[in-house]
């Protein structure tokens, strides 16, 4: 018997008994279902968390000196110099520090966090944006200058001023948490990130933005001394490695540390990868125990393989009294299992990429189900079948033709 019968015999097998197929296939149904859903969901979780990073800045560097460095290790404006003229693939380089403390205005007070860095925070800063709105950023001679100057968000100066945004010029009095304070100049405004909020948190319980140059902190907080770590952009992501290296010897030449490891350098494509690791065990991990459900179907149906071997023992003794040979039965229960597996295993992909698509609608997520997983799939539904099926068809196949046909 060829292939092409064993398989219409497998097919006509499975629809003269439709409701015991389906409930037989439901284990294996429910366990694609389930692995093909959360590998969906998780790999659309694990690509929207790494975009972010990526849009955080996945070619950015963290340059920093070791907390048991002396002074003399401290970063300077000349290092910054430095690192410019002699790496070219550096875009921007600040130090990048965020505090908190208190902003007020002449009609309210709010709570803030207050970034301070070089001219290219603009850029590098993450908790505001860069895209100019009122007036301009602080420049390099603000920062040399140490200019009693600040640069607010759209939506803090709407907080401050009573709803204005266009305030450059305005006063604010800025107080750290040590109590320092000084009397600032807005002199720029850049785009707010209030609105994007709206509806999901109390706003006016949402701290406020400022930025203001280095030189400016460390003139309102004499604590405050040196700089300890900077954040550099590069041209492109390949250049990170090189740059991160070139970056810390030229810092270890010119403080006379070569060897001492006063600086490190650490970039997101180092935490992309940890990230995407810890992702990628805890989504296989899930799908592992999901996949158990896969044993469970597969066992009913080595069970349900087995009773129709007995219902069909006179069946198996005619055919073999007729000349079928051990390798035809074999062939025709192992089909009839198989196509079991592989219709559920069919019907649960379908089933899976739909949980996968509304759930992760729900989470506002696009989900990630690639080609692989879907043969992967099939093919698992496939050995699921053959390994459960080789049972109950090697019992039927060594069925003894006279006493099959005795059967009752």
């Amino acid at each position: 018997m060829n292939l092409r019968e064993n398989f219409k015999m497998a097919i006509d097998s499975v629809l003269a008994n439709k409701m015991r197929s389906f409930l037989t296939m439901l284990g294996i149904i429910i366990g694609i279902a389930a692995v093909i859903a959360i590998l969906g969901i998780g790999n659309g979780a694990t690509s929207e968390i790494t975009g972010t990073f990526n849009d955080l800045g996945a070619s950015t560097i963290t340059l920093s000196v070791s907390n048991d460095a002396t002074d003399s290790e401290a970063i300077t404006d000349a290092d910054v110099t430095a690192l410019k003229e002699s790496i070219p693939e550096i875009e921007r380089v600040s130090a990048n520090n965020t505090t908190s403390a208190s902003v007020r205005s002449d009609f309210d007070t709010r709570d803030a966090l207050l970034s301070y860095g070089m001219p290219d925070l603009q850029y590098i800063n993450q908790t505001m944006d860069s895209t100019i709105v009122y007036g301009r950023y602080f420049n390099q001679s603000d920062y040399l200058d140490s200019k009693d100057v600040t640069v607010i968000s759209e939506d803090t100066a709407a907080a401050l001023f009573n709803g204005q945004t266009d305030v450059v010029g305005e006063q604010l009095k800025i107080s750290d948490n040590a109590g320092n304070q000084s009397d600032l100049t807005v002199i720029g405004v850049v785009k707010g990130t209030f609105q994007d909020l709206q509806g999901s948190f109390d706003l006016s319980q949402m701290p406020v933005y400022a930025a203001v140059p280095l030189t400016t902190m460390e003139k309102m907080n004499p604590t405050i001394k040196g700089i300890n770590s900077l954040t550099i952009q590069v041209d492109s992501k390949d250049a990170i490695e090189s740059v991160s290296k070139q970056a810390v010897r030229i810092l270890e030449t010119r403080h006379d540390a070569v060897g001492e490891d006063w600086y490190s350098a650490t970039n997101f494509l180092q935490a992309l990868d940890q990230v995407d690791n810890v992702m990628s065990l805890f989504i296989n991990f899930i799908a592992a125990v999901a996949a158990i459900a896969l044993l469970v179907g597969g066992i009913g149906v080595m069970n349900i393989m087995l009773v129709s071997v007995t219902e069909r023992t006179r069946e198996i003794g005619t055919r073999k009294a007729l000349g079928a040979t051990t390798g035809t039965i074999l062939a025709q229960f192992l089909m009839e299992s198989v196509i079991l597996c592989l219709i559920g295993g069919i019907i649960g992909l379908v089933l899976g990429i739909f949980l996968a698509s509304v759930v992760s609608n729900a989470l506002d997520i696009v989900p990630n189900i690639t080609i692989g997983s879907v043969l992967l799939v099939l093919f698992f539904s496939s050995a699921v079948g053959i390994f459960f099926g080789i049972y109950p068809a090697r019992k039927a196949a060594r069925l003894d033709p006279i006493e099959a046909l005795r059967y009752e």
